[in-house]
């Protein structure tokens, strides 16, 4: 089911009638990643970001305890309204789950970033296909060789990336149009042969579905807010909460109101 409303996409969420990945939904409306951690690690990631934007560019952050947010949109609960999460413990996947209510603590601090879904209305203005939507699947997200900058407990750790597929000319318009949109990651960061970033086979990515890539078509790469998932297996906080890749949470600020 498509739904234009964000409010009334995220009551869905809410209520669990809504369990799919986002891209295509609410079209015009800022989607963003979750990031959740303890206090005494928020610092750390809040420097992680700081030192990495393309991929963690911050949209909003909470305080210790807070869940609703003030900015984004007004009182959206991050315990509920993300159609599915991810818990980490120690770095390893412990589980994934509908909501937080029965998980969350006191201390946990929340952090919402930048999607390159918030930049995709605008492409489809500009009448560029987006494959992934196209063809009804999540958009295909890859592990790199390219490392991030470390921050306090937070190591150097690879870069996760999105793709999509255009022909030439459409490459060059998307380029010129996502860098007006810094905070949702922004230009691409490469585009061509997949191997020189460290993807042996684009037909199998590492998160979310592969799509079809013709023969004059090249693929280009944003980065992509799954980084943290990897951070947070290299540096191993006790927990961290994250959103499963392309499930994200939709506020109710326009995209176009990012446009720099």
């Amino acid at each position: 089911m498509y739904y234009k409303s964000s409010i009334e996409l995220r009551e869905a969420i809410r209520k669990e009638k809504f369990k799919t990945q986002t891209s295509g939904q609410a079209k015009g409306y800022i989607q963003a990643n979750l990031v959740v951690l303890p206090e005494n690690w928020a610092f750390d990631f809040l420097l992680f970001a700081q030192r990495n934007p393309k991929s963690c560019s911050i949209i909003e952050a909470g305080s210790a305890g807070e869940y609703l947010t003030k900015y984004i949109a007004e009182n959206a609960d991050v315990r509920t309204d993300i159609p599915k999460y991810r818990v980490f413990k120690h770095g390893e996947l412990f589980e994934e789950r509908y909501n937080l209510l029965d998980i969350w603590q006191d201390d946990f601090v929340f952090f919402l970033l930048g999607c390159s879904f918030s930049f995709e209305h605008a492409l489809l203005e500009a009448d560029i296909e987006v494959r992934h939507i196209s063809e009804n699947v999540n958009v295909p997200m890859y592990n790199t060789n390219i490392l991030c900058r470390e921050a306090g407990k937070f190591k150097a750790s690879p870069m996760v990336v999105s793709m999509r597929p255009f022909i030439p000319n459409n490459a060059i318009k998307a380029i010129e149009i996502t860098r007006d949109y810094p905070s949702v990651h922004g230009s691409p960061i490469y585009f061509g042969n997949p191997k020189e970033i460290g993807i042996e086979d684009i037909n199998k990515p590492d998160y979310g579905d592969a799509v079809t890539i013709r023969e004059n078509e090249v693929p280009v790469f944003w980065a992509c807010g799954v980084t943290p998932q990897k951070a947070a297996m290299v540096a191993k906080p006790p927990v961290m909460i994250t959103h499963v890749p392309g499930y994200m949470f939709v506020g109710d600020i326009k995209d176009k109101d990012l446009k720099i």
